[in-house]
């Protein structure tokens, strides 16, 4: 296969979409997306989180492997999957109730006062938490080619911490863990002749 500047990719365009995990091995619930979309409106069902800094969405696939060794070899026979895990990594800077309420791990509820509303909201951090289970759509483009990356099942893993400062916005790092999902950790998407067979 020849050199071909034109199948280099990159992602100039794209979000992060969220919505609750479906009911796995039953019905009703999210139904997940199986269609690659237009590359600018949000799967039905789920919302976007918003901007997200300069470095983007990091997608990391993973195997671990055991080395199988035998007395008649010197190097291994055999690799044996130990776990595997995909993961989805971003820095969201939109301060909004999706993104603070994922990164809190908790959920806005307003103050009330003589049984109104006082525009006042609290957030409150739980000694023990409950895990919440989403399911995230990363999607992506370079002008009409188009990825999109399908989590059914997924949990935050890991959090960054906040800085405050007077001339840094705020950022919520998140890295978001794949979960089984009647055997799959999720699925990508695209329309890209780079991946076709006739390339």
């Amino acid at each position: 296969m020849a050199n071909d500047p034109q199948k280099i990719r990159f992602a100039p365009s794209g979000a992060i979409y969220m919505a609750p995990a479906p009911i796995v091995g039953g019905t009703g619930g999210t139904a997940i997306p199986t269609d690659l979309g237009d590359g600018n409106t949000a799967p039905v069902g789920y919302q976007a989180f918003g901007y997200a800094d300069e470095s983007g969405v990091t997608i990391t696939p993973a195997i671990e492997t055991q080395p199988v060794n035998a007395w008649q070899s010197a190097v291994p026979v055999l690799y044996n999957v130990q776990s595997a895990s995909f993961s989805v990594k971003a820095t969201l800077i939109e301060t909004n109730r999706l993104t603070t309420e994922l990164f809190f791990g908790a959920e806005w509820v307003e103050v009330q006062k003589d049984g109104a509303g006082t525009g006042v909201f609290r957030l409150d951090l739980s000694s023990n938490p409950d895990l919440k289970e989403i399911s995230l759509v990363v999607d992506w483009s370079q002008k009409a080619i188009l990825y999109r990356c399908v989590i059914p099942r997924a949990m935050v893993s890991d959090r960054g911490a906040i800085q405050l400062s007077r001339t840094e916005l705020g950022k919520y790092e998140l890295t978001i863990q794949a979960m089984d999902f009647s055997g799959s950790l999720g699925y990508v998407l695209t329309n890209d002749d780079g991946v076709s067979e006739s390339s």
